[in-house]
Order: C-alpha cells, then sequence, then structure tokens
C-alpha cells in the first residue's frame, strides 16, 4: 500500500553559509526521502530558510541593506550549496513569506484561545541609538569583580569571573558604542504547563521518539512543572508583528517550525493540491529529521502548538547527534570547519554521502569525520569494490549487449535479491550504517565471482567469447543490484549506471529482476579515489587566518630529533599560560596518586533552576557506580550535547553542599572559563571506571 509521508529538515539560519555539520542533517533527511519514493511512496521533502531575529537584523544593518536583501542572498546561496550535495528538496520555502505570516496568526490565535498564552514584565539592556534590546553577546563593559575593561557581557577573560550584564561598569553596546539603558517590556508567553499530560503521554508512548529522548524527556523536564515560553520580542527585531500585540513580534522559534507548514503549502499551491491532505489527515505521516540540540522545542513545544491549532503530530522525530572532525569540534583556525562550497571546489559530493551514510545510525550518537578513514572508507568501498565490478566487466562488451538469457550464478543474484527487504527495513529505521554494510557484502560476493572467473584472460580466446559474455553480464546485473540499492545515496552513480546499462533504475523492487539482452554503453570512469592533496588544499582553505597567526620563532624545536616540531608548526602561542601561569608549588608523587581520576559517562544532564551556570550532570562510573556532579558549564554546553559523552572526573573528590544539592566529583576541562571551556574526553576504547594514570 503506497503511504504518504511529510518529511522536514531543520531550518537552516539565513545568517551564514551551510557547512558540513549542517549537511550531516540534510544528507541524512535526503537518504530517507529518496528510499521512500524508490519504495513507490508519496513523500515529499519540505525545507526552508529560517530568516527572523536580532542577527538578521544586525547584519543587515552592518552591510548597509535591508534585511530581505540579505535573506534573499542566503536563500539562493543555500539552494546552490544543497544542490551540489545532491540535496533533492521538494519545497525550499522562507519563514519570511506570506503563507507563514497567515499560519502564524492562524495559529496564535488558536493558541490564545485555548488560553495558554500570559503576559509578564522583562528586564533587559537596551541600546537607545541603535533601538534594540541587547543580548549578552551585544554588550562589553568593566568587570564589576577585577575592574578589567572591555569585557564580554557574561564573563570576564581577566579574572574569569561570571556575572550578568547589568553588573557590568560603564556598559557599552557593540552595535552603536551607546550605553545601554535598563528597561523592562511586556513579553507573552507560552503556558506549556497546561499540556503536560497530552505531551506525557505524546512522549512517552514508544512510537515517535527513540528511547533515549523519551528518557532524557522523562528524567529532565517531565517530571517537573514545564517552564512558561517566550514567544514574543519587542522592537526593534526582524520578523512578524503580532496582531493582537502590536509593536512587538514572533520570536523566531515560534514562527520558524510554522514554516514547515507554510513551505508544504507553497508546494501545494504549485501543485493544485490541499495543505489538510499533508498537516490534517491521519493518511499522512510527519516525520521530524532534527539535531540533538534542538530536542526540547520539537519534542515539548512543537507538538503542544500543533496539538492545541489541530494540525498532525509527527509519527516521528528522528534526532542525529553532532558532526565531529578528527575526533574534535569543528574549528576555524584547524581549517575543519568546512563550507559546504569550500568542500565542493575540492571533493567528490558523493563520497560525504556515502561516508555519511556508513557512519549514521538510529542513535543519538555523534558522528566523528576522521579524515584519513573518509579516504580509506571511500577508496576501498566505493572504488575498490562498486565501481571496480563495472570496470572489470564493462569494457569486454561495450558497444554488444548482455546475454540473452540470465547465466547461471550459483544464486549470486537470488541471494543478493533476497537480501532486498531486510536492507530497506535498514534504511526505514535510519540504520544506513547496517545498509551500507549489507550492500558491501554483495559487492564482496560480486568480486569474487568475478575473480574467479578472470575474464580478462577470455578476451583474447575467439572461442570463449560466449562465455566472457556470461562472465559479464553476471557481473553487470550484480552491479546493478547492488546500485539499487545504494540509490538513496548515491544518485549520480546511479545515473551513469542508467546510461552504462541503458536500464534506467526507477524502484526498488528493479533488484529482483536480471537484464538480458540489453545494450551495453562504453564504459566511462564513475568515481575517482580521494586525492590527499585535495583534502589538505580544503582544510587550508578553509583556515581562519585570523585566528591562527603564524609565529615566527622557528627556532625553538629539538633539532636533535627528526619527528619533533617547534611550537610555530602547530600555532602554539605563549596565551594560555600567560592567562594562568603553571602553580609553583609542585606536588609529590604520592599526592597526586590521591587524586583518583576515573572515566566516566554522562547519562544524564539537566538544567539546575535558579543557577545561571551550573548543569546538573548524573556519571556513571560502570555497573551501578554513579555521581551526582554540578559542573559550570551551562553557557558552553546544553544539555542535550552531554548525554553519552565519556569525560573524565575526579571520583574522590569530597561531596560539597551546595544551594542546589551535594555535588559528588567533578568533571574535568581545560580553558581559561566563560565561553572557553572544554570537556576533556578519552580516546577511542576507554570505559567507564577505567582510572586515568
Amino acid at each position: 500500500m503506497t503511504r504518504r509521508i511529510l518529511v522536514t529538515a531543520a531550518l537552516p539560519y539565513a545568517n551564514g553559509p551551510i557547512h558540513i555539520g549542517h549537511l550531516l542533517e540534510y544528507i541524512q533527511t535526503d537518504i530517507w526521502v529518496r528510499f521512500q519514493k524508490l519504495r513507490g511512496n508519496r513523500c515529499l521533502y519540505i525545507c526552508a530558510d529560517d530568516t527572523h531575529g536580532t542577527a538578521i537584523m544586525i547584519r543587515a544593518r552592518q552591510e548597509g541593506r535591508s534585511e530581505e536583501a540579505l535573506i534573499a542572498d542566503m536563500r539562493e546561496q543555500h539552494i546552490h550549496d544543497f544542490a551540489g550535495f545532491d540535496i533533492e528538496f521538494d519545497n525550499y520555502g522562507s519563514t519570511h513569506s506570506d503563507e507563514n505570516r497567515q499560519l502564524c496568526e492562524q495559529i496564535w490565535q488558536s493558541v490564545t484561545d485555548a488560553g495558554l498564552v500570559v503576559e509578564k514584565p522583562v528586564e533587559q539592556l537596551y541600546d537607545p541609538e541603535a533601538k534594540t534590546y541587547l543580548a549578552d553577546r551585544f554588550v562589553k563593559g568593566t568587570c564589576p569583580v577585577c575592574k578589567a575593561p572591555d569585557q564580554n557581557g557574561d564573563h570576564c577573560e581577566s579574572c574569569l569571573s561570571n556575572y550578568t550584564p547589568k553588573e557590568l561598569i560603564d556598559p557599552r553596546s557593540t552595535l552603536s558604542g551607546a550605553t545601554p539603558e535598563l528597561r523592562q517590556a511586556p513579553h507573552r508567553f507560552i503556558r506549556l504547563e497546561q499540556l503536560h499530560p497530552f505531551l506525557d503521554e505524546w512522549t512517552q508512548s514508544g512510537e515517535h521518539l527513540q528511547t533515549e529522548i523519551a528518557n532524557y524527556l522523562k528524567g529532565h523536564f517531565l517530571g517537573d512543572e514545564l517552564r512558561d515560553w517566550d514567544v514574543t520580542r519587542p522592537p526593534q527585531y526582524f520578523g512578524f508583528e503580532i496582531p493582537d500585540f502590536p509593536g512587538h513580534y514572533w520570536y523566531v522559534w515560534f514562527d520558524a517550525p510554522i514554516g514547515y507548514i507554510a513551505s508544504t503549502w507553497q508546494w501545494c499551491q504549485a501543485n493544485g493540491e490541499s495543505l489538510d491532505d499533508w498537516w490534517k489527515s491521519p493518511d499522512c505521516d510527519v516525520h521530524h529529521f532534527i539535531g540533538k540540540d534542538i530536542t526540547y522545542f520539537h519534542t515539548l513545544f512543537w507538538p503542544g502548538i500543533l496539538k492545541t491549532a489541530g494540525f498532525s503530530l509527527p509519527k516521528q522525530v528522528h534526532i542525529h547527534g553532532f558532526l565531529t572532525v578528527g575526533g574534535e569540534k569543528m574549528s576555524k583556525s584547524k581549517g575543519t570547519f568546512i563550507q559546504a562550497s569550500t568542500y565542493l571546489d575540492h571533493l567528490d559530493p558523493s563520497h560525504l554521502r556515502y561516508f555519511f551514510a556508513s557512519k549514521l545510525t538510529a542513535k543519538v550518537d555523534d558522528l566523528d569525520l576522521n579524515l584519513d578513514e573518509f579516504k580509506a572508507k571511500v577508496d576501498s568501498d566505493l572504488v575498490g569494490k562498486v565501481v571496480n565490478i563495472a570496470s572489470r566487466c564493462a569494457k569486454f562488451v561495450a558497444g554488444g549487449s548482455l546475454s540473452e538469457t540470465y547465466p547461471d550464478d550459483e544464486g549470486l543474484f537470488a541471494n543478493a535479491a533476497a537480501a532486498g527487504e531486510r536492507i530497506a527495513v535498514l534504511y526505514e529505521n535510519c540504520d544506513d550504517n547496517g545498509a551500507m554494510r549489507e550492500v558491501m557484502v554483495l559487492a564482496d560476493r560480486a568480486n569474487q565471482y568475478i575473480e574467479s572467473r578472470e575474464p580478462w584472460k577470455l578476451r583474447k580466446d575467439e572461442t570463449k567469447q560466449e562465455e566472457l559474455r556470461d562472465i559479464c553480464t553476471v557481473g553487470l546485473n550484480l552491479f546493478r543490484q547492488i546500485v539499487v540499492y545504494l540509490t538513496p545515496v548515491l544518485p549520480r552513480l546511479v545515473r551513469q549506471t542508467d546510461e552504462l546499462l541503458n536500464a534506467p533504475i526507477t524502484h526498488w523492487d528493479d533488484a529482483q529482476s536480471s537484464l538480458t539482452g540489453t545494450p551495453v554503453s562504453t564504459f566511462k570512469h564513475m568515481m575517482q579515489r580521494v586525492d590527499p592533496k585535495q583534502v589538505e588544499k580544503m582544510i587550508e582553505e578553509s583556515k581562519d587566518t585570523a585566528a591562527e597567526a603564524p609565529n615566527d620563532d622557528s627556532s625553538a624545536g629539538d633539532a636533535e630529533s627528526g619527528h619533533s616540531r617547534s611550537s610555530a608548526t602547530y600555532g602554539d602561542g605563549p596565551e594560555p599560560l600567560e592567562k594562568e601561569p603553571m602553580a609553583e608549588e609542585q606536588c609529590t608523587f604520592d599526592e597526586f596518586m590521591k587524586v583518583d581520576m576515573r572515566i566516566a559517562r554522562i547519562v544524564a544532564a539537566g538544567h539546575v533552576e535558579g543557577a545561571d551556570k551550573l548543569l546538573q550532570l548524573t556519571l556513571s562510573l560502570g555497573g551501578e557506580e554513579t555521581r551526582n556532579v554540578f559542573a559550570g558549564i551551562k553557557g558552553v554546553y546544553e544539555p542535550e550535547q552531554l548525554v553519552g559523552r565519556l569525560v573524565v572526573c575526579c571520583a574522590n573528590l569530597q561531596p560539597r553542599k551546595m544551594r542546589f544539592g551535594i555535588s559528588e566529583g567533578m568533571v574535568l576541562a581545560s580553558g581559561p572559563g566563560g565561553k572557553d571551556i572544554y570537556l576533556l574526553s578519552p580516546d577511542d576504547g576507554a570505559k567507564p571506571g577505567m582510572r586515568v594514570h
């Protein structure tokens, strides 16, 4: 039975270009949509640019143009980047559209009529010249603790103190240089607690969310009263003005997800269909693909709004982890914060699509792009296994045709056909990693068949030409069968295969029937190995030279060591040691051994009510051994980022009674504080409970 499915990916913000961290989600979603379409289902892939907010307004002012001109340019750039990676949307809209405005007004009226809206005063610094309220990052001044000048709005880089912008001495706006004023403005909130029973039932049903996400919501939010959500902003603000709240605007997080519906509406208008058939029909399943950083919003606030306004609830919210490069956060200074356009200038987008697919599972784990592994996997799997099948066979029958009847292949084609449903289940469940492993097993078997038949030895023997043709017919059929299974991941390879064998792949079931008698075109090179020189060029081009100035002192290395490097080689400057000098007092070996440092896994993380800088962590040291820890990392990490992560903790620290509870340890981190905090993580293979020596 044909299914009707509406699929969305999170809306990229129109304040910057697409980078490879973004691409993880859009490629994952594109793979799932292409699979559904290949199975014969009616499936729409809907997205849009997220265009509202203070950041857009400020950037437009800085560039001397209108917000509308800015977001129009960014939309074209985003569409171009996505197309370069074969990400194919059915509609790519904008939250700054008439359709979105109308839907915002309709949904706002529904939540207002339901009694969910409440007004409260909010106090914040205001720039009288820029005529806007200021977020922390737009305020600087003198530290109220150490009196260091030109410090950030929420922390001091000199003494590492944390504070609020209201506590700064002589604060100034970074937008205009004006002295900000402390003002109070009315904001309107949505009272999410009124939807608590519904949200508890929906999130815990076992049908809509991954188990770890459902448990996270139950343990960190649904066990307590849900906080009211601030959904309006006072002027000046770039967004939609609220009809019953003149001069005020919907906060970007209110109108952005409504953009899913608005973009669908645009598609419906262009294709003569009804929006209700896609967003108010029990016959249509809605699937959201998002990153774990926006879990709270998409699993609590958004379902509550949809329920209240009478729209369809998500059938499933598929949540993925973050992308790291070389085991670390993407870094401009290291050249691993790679923009989509930069990647396309140097490498094949099919390579990244396959690498992501080979790593993606149905879990919320982070995914690491190790560039050495990237090259090894692409070279081995795609070039050495899949494309190798076609290149070894097609040249012997190019210009001719496949055998008129399918030869005996000792059951290879039938076995691969039987694997189709198993692979389909893996795709359906977002286990792309499992699907790729199954496909590579088939590729190995096909290569073993060709290797055992040695067609290259038969080409010069006139009496063996039919045997050669039969071997190549089997090989090319096995190749095409594999390409059918890779169609959601590698659309370019599909087009090349269609041209080679003159038989377009249009349905998943094409893998069930062999080709016979069809003409074979001249083989054209399908895929190249990853060029390490191009990888190096991509990294160099991605480096932010302003973030890492060269060090001219080239004499600091150990000249006697053939493997040493000077600090200049890595750009290791003296600033960290200058900010935090090393301790003069030495500790003895016995004193050091008293500190019991262990590998721990963060199994739960949440905000601490009333604490500006703390997150509450539950650490597992293996078995039943746990620690409750309060860590001052709130401004740097979101709770969703931390669950499942391995860290290093001091396990025998004397418990400390705090206003919020008892802290039973400490997680280790580097950095001077403020926004510069970096949790320490062990290499792969470390397990909770292992001692750090």
